[in-house]
């Protein structure tokens, strides 16, 4: 009798947890079929979502390109890809319930019911700013249709406000002050004011790697204002946009980014799985606690364990599909291992970063040879296709 094994998201943990179970487990498990189900006909490489705002910097197949061709030598009766939303869970029943997209030259979209033997929760997180592409919030279409309004918008914009300083608000503030800023190479007619606001006293939360961040920021010529908590926004009759903040301040822009908030993608989650927060609630080996969900995994944004990161989504993959190889040759699971010190590396534009390993901080050249370079897009088409595991 078949295994199935359903994976919900077509993000990081979704599509390379899908890859590995099909070249590591499918070879001695024969039976073994693997079902993607994702919002997005296309993997989006939100990492480079911050530089790709910005005209003419990346390509749009250097971040978003399809899914379900990268599958395609697994054949049918190994893999099945499903353009779709999951709506719910039936844990006794062990089916998904998932509304599927229409599709041309397949099946018109309606309500599936999807039986599972396994089933991994990796539907990750989303802005809560549906309008930001720091997330991929819809399908492929409307992601890049996000992403190039924004564009449009930065081009048009002399004044642009980032708000929220963690690692996204930095590395956005920072690849538009390269781009336009008071040091850039733009011309002085295209230079922008860069102004990155900081609920905090400042930037990454009081983080060590905090003074590091501040000063690249200033190099670019980033204006950042410490302390400065938004606490609404709204649109102006000249086009613009007011930020307000607590205190009573406003500042108008022509570009309003608001970058702080993550939402995690649950809502079909049964509630007895999440946790107060409304993320998926793990043990150690990243099995759902709940009673009755001894079948369900997840890994990725959507446990935020210990929080957000690409490389502990891919190693909490790595971590899943090995647990679930086990479980479907009838031995039990182990411990998930992901790192043993916590790492942050912030790209200040596409030539200079800070980072630091545990407590030891790193040349912000390694930063940029890791990170900032490319982004990570170079590895896009190895996720997509497999070849990267």
């Amino acid at each position: 009798m078949a295994k199935t094994v359903v994976i919900l998201g077509g993000a990081y943990a979704g599509v390379s947890l899908a890859h590995r179970l099909l070249k590591q487990t499918k070879p001695h498990v024969k039976d073994l079929k693997v079902i993607l189900v994702s919002k997005n006909s296309h993997f989006y490489w939100n990492m480079a979502s911050v530089r790709a705002i910005v005209p003419g910097a990346l390509k749009e197949e250097q971040y978003s390109i399809p899914i379900e061709p990268g599958f395609a030598k697994y054949g049918p009766d190994s893999f099945e890809f499903v353009v779709g939303t999951a709506e719910g869970i039936d844990l006794e029943g062990k089916t998904v319930r998932v509304s599927v997209a229409a599709a041309e030259g397949k099946a018109a979209a309606g309500e599936r019911a999807i039986a599972y033997d396994h089933l991994v929760l990796a539907t990750g997180t989303r802005s809560v700013d549906a309008a930001m592409p720091w997330k991929a919030a819809g399908s492929g279409a409307e992601v890049l249709a996000v992403v190039a309004g924004l564009q449009e918008r930065v081009r048009a914009a002399k004044h642009i406000v980032v708000a929220g300083a963690g690692t996204t608000g930095c590395e956005v503030a920072a690849e538009l002050a390269y781009a336009y800023g008071k040091a850039s190479k733009a011309k002085p007619e295209d230079r922008k004011e860069i102004v990155l606001l900081s609920g905090d006293p400042g930037v990454l939360g009081g983080d060590s790697l905090a003074s590091s961040v501040a000063a690249e920021l200033a190099k670019l010529g980033v204006e950042t204002r410490p302390s400065s908590r938004v606490t609404g926004s709204r649109a102006l009759e000249d086009g613009r946009t007011e930020v307000s903040l607590a205190g009573g301040d406003a500042l108008a822009t022509d570009l309003y980014l608001p970058t702080m908030g993550m939402a995690p993608n649950t809502e079909y989650v049964p509630p007895a799985l999440l946790t107060e927060r409304g993320f998926v609630d793990v043990d150690e080996a990243f099995r759902a606690k709940a009673a009755g969900a001894g079948d369900v995994w997840a890994a990725g944004d959507v446990v935020w364990k210990p929080r957000g990161s690409f490389v502990l989504t891919d190693k909490q993959a790595a971590g899943v599909a090995k647990n679930i190889d086990l479980a479907l040759r009838g031995k039990p699971p182990v411990p998930v291992k992901t790192l043993p010190i916590d790492v942050m590396m912030v790209a200040t534009g596409p030539e200079r970063g800070a980072g630091r390993l545990g407590s030891v901080k790193v040349f912000s050249v390694f930063v940029y040879l890791i990170k900032g370079k490319t982004l990570g897009t170079q590895r896009l088409a190895g996720f997509v296709d497999g070849s990267a595991f």
